[in-house]
């Protein structure tokens, strides 16, 4: 069965609050979503966040990425399941490729994969869960469909935005916390030794600083913040700078997340070969999909290190499910984030509710391809722009 078209919308989805970090702040996502559909006319969703500031991209730039190649020459017509996956774990894209990160075009690479998958997955009648199972990397802790934990975040916010947080937090049962450190003008170490007290010993708390801070003041600042007992320290410096973490990374008392510094698998490669990470941040939309994740995730359990299972703030549905595909059927990720659907969107796209439950607590999906559908009416209503590519 070959692919027939392929429709590139882009979307702006409006969230509740201003979501902000050192690094950026927003109100509103502009996503792009790629519809595929099959030659009988069955259609899959995939999503990217594309993000100039984490992989170059926007969302022109993914239309333009998209709109050069035959897509449906490149996957041609696969028989089955299984051949679709073997095809898009040996898709190369020469953006990509020729990219020393390997980063260029990923979230436009993850939108697409995410649609044939979901798409191919309804004409076979297999999950897109499936592709966990199919892929071919070593070292993978696979594990039949099981019931995931998502942890929480606070951003960095007022002194009482940020209370009423931990409050949350604390009443709704989570067992691992992330907070953003950095942000301009906020007392770090007040505002931790506040959240510390409503949140209690038990809960699991990491620190996210968004590239906040420099080589030459890192040791210093992180020292400021150990009170607090944190389990991990996410992307202390700027991507230029992470280097500097093979010396210091040693000396600052907490294991490092690379986030911003992790967008592909050479970023990937780079960080074991010269010893900056101990955690790697892996988001299905900037590392460039399902596959080319699992392939660093199988990277990263090689060589002893840990895997967080990110997500991108802004994310709808589309993403979500994807994300709850693979966390349900992979072992030993350490940090898990997403499925925050309705404590971060405005609206979705889709009528199923993917947000998680009391303590962060969320079910395998069933059903074919991603597991959910998509509403037209709520897609047409978010679109800003869209493009239409035929192969027929």
């Amino acid at each position: 069965m070959s692919l027939e078209s392929l429709t590139l919308f882009h979307i702006a989805v409006p969230l509740k609050k201003v979501v902000r970090h050192a690094s950026f702040e927003r109100s509103s996502s502009e996503n792009l979503v790629v519809r595929a559909t099959l030659a009988d006319g069955t259609t899959g969703y995939g999503e990217g966040v594309p993000r100039t500031y984490v992989t170059g991209e926007s969302i022109d730039s993914a239309f333009e990425m998209l709109s050069r190649h035959d897509w449906a020459a490149m996957i041609g017509a696969p028989h089955d399941y299984s051949e679709l996956v073997a095809r898009l774990t040996d898709l190369e894209i020469p953006e990509i490729e020729n990219d020393p990160r390997g980063m260029a075009g990923n979230a436009a690479r993850c939108a697409l994969e995410l649609a044939l998958l979901d798409a191919y997955g309804r004409r076979f009648g297999q999950s897109v869960g499936e592709a966990v199972a199919l892929a071919q990397f070593e070292g993978l802790e696979r594990r039949p469909p099981a019931r995931v934990r998502y942890s929480g975040a606070i951003t960095a916010e007022s002194p009482r935005g940020e209370v009423v947080s931990a409050l949350k937090m604390r009443l709704y049962g989570f067992h691992q916390v992330k907070i953003k450190v950095g942000a301009p003008g906020h007392d770090d170490r007040r505002g931790l030794a506040r959240m510390r007290r409503i949140l209690g010993n038990r809960i699991d708390v990491r620190l996210d600083a968004n590239e906040a801070f420099g080589a030459d003041e890192v040791v210093e600042r992180v020292r400021e913040l150990l009170f607090c007992r944190p389990s991990a320290l996410e992307q202390p410096v700027p991507h230029a700078q992470v280097d500097c973490l093979a010396e210091l990374k040693g000396r600052l008392g907490v294991p490092i997340m690379l986030d911003e510094s992790l967008c592909g698998y050479p970023d990937a490669v780079q960080a074991i070969e010269r010893g900056t990470a101990d955690i790697l941040n892996v988001r299905l939309s900037k590392c460039g999909g399902i596959l080319p994740s699992l392939r660093i995730i199988a990277l990263a359990s090689r060589s002893g290190k840990g895997v967080q299972l990110g997500c991108h703030p802004g994310e709808t549905s589309i993403l979500s499910a994807a994300g709850r595909q693979v966390a349900c059927r992979l072992a030993g990720l350490r940090y898990l984030e997403g499925s925050y659907d309705r404590h971060i969107l405005a609206q979705n796209l889709a009528a199923t509710d993917l947000t998680f439950g009391y303590g962060g607590r969320a079910r395998p999906l069933a059903g074919p391809g991603l597991g959910l559908g998509v509403d037209p009416d709520r897609l047409e209503a978010m679109t800003i722009a869209r493009r239409e590519l035929s192969y027929a």
